[in-house]
């Protein structure tokens, strides 16, 4: 008698019961698939100021996917408490461009009739005001999929500038330097030598600034040198010749600071001479000029000054009269007298000479 164990029973209901639900899971997972947008590709893109983008939004509808089509480009607003902006949406064969007119004019869909399956979307041209994530979805009922895509616009660097410092003497310390005026940062330097072999041994350069420094130049430095400056979206550069100049004679540069200082004394010497002599010679003239003038002019009237000669003159005239008969009264011809009149004679002072 053959006698069956707990295993024997229970193994086949068990495995009939997996395989059948198994094939009940799997038949869900169709009818949940639906729509899927097909189109891959980095998540974050960096692309050039002034370029043309295409936005990729390839989607796949499901049989049981039987709603209208709806599809809608929009910015995800970096906060999660606003609503994302639209920017183009297609419903029912009809496209429609949302927000300002300004930021509209660059977004176009990429295909014709976006419900073949292919809702891309073009930016044209790109400028830094389009730096942002963007979001496709897709609708068609039931199914609806999403495909979100952040950009970075970014400027190229603007062609930078080399020049030297250090005199580009041998044996000394010489730097090239590298600078680019425009460009989103960050930006990377970088020097070669151009045709002539790597750069020197004693040769450093720091890639953010743009320097390049060689401790002690030499004839095998010189040559033609190319700075080249990267960002994520571009490239530019600039070359120069570095020269080996030889340093100037130390002797013969002491015997010409000597002579060209005893040759600056000698003028300013010279100078001082001339100044002096000038002055000289004015001050003769001067003076050869007043001693003309005195000779030519003629000397002033003498004119004594007395005591006496003062005080007469400050006197009034004394007058002069007749001296008559007691009888003053009358005038008395000579004819009628018959003789003569006295004259008087008036004294004078000895001491003044005024007359009495």
């Amino acid at each position: 008698m053959i006698r069956k164990t707990f295993t024997d029973i229970f193994l086949p209901w068990s495995s009939v019961y997996l395989l059948f639900s198994a094939s009940l899971l799997s038949t869900d997972l169709k009818c949940a698939g639906g729509m899927l947008v097909t189109s891959t590709g980095p998540q974050t893109l960096q692309k050039a100021e002034g370029e043309r983008l295409t936005l990729g939004c390839r989607y796949t509808p499901s049989p049981s996917d039987t709603g209208e089509l709806d599809i809608e480009w929009s910015v995800v607003s970096p906060d999660t408490t606003q609503k994302d902006h639209m920017l183009l949406s297609f419903t029912s064969g009809t496209t429609y461009i949302h927000g300002d007119s300004a930021l509209g004019k660059g977004f176009r869909f990429a295909a014709p009739d976006p419900s073949m399956g292919d809702a891309s979307m073009s930016i044209s041209p790109l400028s830094p005001a389009h730096s942002a994530t963007y979001q496709c979805k897709v609708k068609k009922s039931p199914g609806v999929d999403a495909r979100k895509v952040s950009l970075v616009v970014m400027a190229k660097p603007s062609v930078p500038q080399c020049w030297v410092e250090g005199g580009e003497l041998i044996g000394g310390p010489v730097s090239l330097h590298c600078q680019s005026a425009g460009g989103s940062t960050p930006l990377l330097y970088s020097w070669r030598r151009e045709s002539t072999g790597p750069l020197p041994a004693a040769a450093t350069q720091d890639g953010v600034s743009g320097e390049l420094r060689i401790r002690n130049h030499s004839e095998s430095s010189a040559g033609f040198y190319l700075c080249e400056v990267n960002n994520a979206v571009g490239a530019a550069h600039c070359r120069i010749n570095l020269k080996a100049n030889k340093p100037p004679n130390r002797a013969a540069v002491i015997v010409g600071s000597i002579v060209g200082s005893l040759l600056l004394i000698f003028l300013l010497l010279v100078f001082i001479g001339l100044i002096f002599w000038k002055l000289s010679s004015r001050r003769g003239f001067e003076k050869e000029f007043s001693n003309d003038i005195r000779e030519d002019a003629p000397p002033p009237e003498s004119r004594p000054v007395s005591r006496r000669t003062n005080r007469s003159s400050s006197q009034p005239t004394p007058a002069y009269r007749q001296v008559g008969s007691p009888n003053d009264g009358h005038t008395h011809s000579p004819s009628s007298q018959g003789h003569t009149p006295d004259k008087h004679t008036p004294e004078c002072d000895s001491m003044d000479g005024f007359a009495v």
